[in-house]
């Protein structure tokens, strides 16, 4: 056979490739760095004590954060109480007792769809659902509960990725064991697939500390300290978009506030890291 004929050395297209994942890398770093950077300059000298237990005055010029760093929590703990519960069940459904079938196949491609709808379908959902025809008006319920079915794709898959990932081995040896499923699930599947739930929990309470447009419509965008679940709050980000979009002179503390939300995000995603390395290691010395 002719030499010219031979296929192109796999040696070239790997290096091709390394160096295109290396140049994504970098870029996406670069940005994430400058943006951390134009944040922490413009607003760290903002942040102080006073700024975080006190409340906002002349509409958010002035004064500090505290409602708003109370109404991140609450609508944080709402999505988080009933989307986990629901995640788990429908990715443990999906990947252990539907697999292959019409049903799971539907299901999946119906999570694919939500995944990809825009926050502002899920806000005017959750104002017709939750705000008007259920009667919690805006609320922290509300916005809870809109953002729970908004993360709930994303958890789902993630777990059902991390099921689907546990090597067949495990469950043929439960059941060589003559161990139930139920048992299998609990005791071996579950904590082997802990890392794929950590990932999607990490993704979801980005997205919800993140997210502005759903909450427009849900929570509402007032600006005192939350007593009850069914009062109306201003999340940071809806704090950031109207200091920055509608307040004039708001810039300084939209900034500090930003340096809030972005230190919150860190240190959950560390929080979420170390977890997870340390349920790996765990898995390694049980499997």
């Amino acid at each position: 056979m002719s030499q010219q004929w031979l296929p192109a050395s796999n040696t070239t297209t790997e290096r091709f490739a390394t160096a295109m994942f290396w140049l994504v890398a970098i870029f996406v770093a670069t940005f994430f760095a400058w943006l951390v950077f134009d944040v922490f300059t413009n607003g760290i000298s903002g942040v102080s004590l006073n700024f975080l237990t006190s409340e906002p005055t002349q509409f958010g010029t002035e004064g500090g954060i505290f409602p708003m760093i109370c109404s991140t929590l609450l609508v944080l703990a709402v999505a988080l109480v009933v989307a986990v519960p629901l995640s788990i069940a429908s990715a443990l459904y999906l990947s252990e007792f539907a697999r292959g079938s019409w049903v799971s196949l539907v299901v999946e491609r119906g999570l694919i769809v939500l995944a990809a709808v825009p926050s502002i379908v899920f806000g005017l959902f959750g104002f017709a659902l939750f705000c008007d025809i259920l009667g919690f008006g805006y609320s922290i319920v509300s916005g809870g509960l809109t953002l729970a079915f908004m993360i709930l794709p994303i958890m789902i898959r993630a777990l059902q990725a991390g099921l689907q990932a546990v090597p067949d081995d495990y469950r043929q040896a439960a059941a060589a064991l003559a161990m139930s499923k139920t048992t299998t699930v609990w005791t071996i599947l579950l904590p082997a697939a802990a890392p794929g739930l950590i990932v999607g929990l990490v993704l979801g309470i980005g997205r919800v500390l993140a997210e502005t447009a759903a909450l427009l419509f849900t929570s509402g965008f007032v600006d005192r300290t939350p007593t009850r679940l069914l009062d109306s709050g201003r999340t940071l980000s809806i704090h950031i978009y109207e200091l920055s979009m509608n307040v004039a002179g708001g810039e300084p503390n939209a900034y500090a506030t930003a340096v809030v939300l972005l230190v919150l995000l860190l240190t959950i995603n560390l929080i979420a890291i170390t977890v997870t390395d340390r349920l790996l290691k765990r898995k390694v010395n049980i499997f």
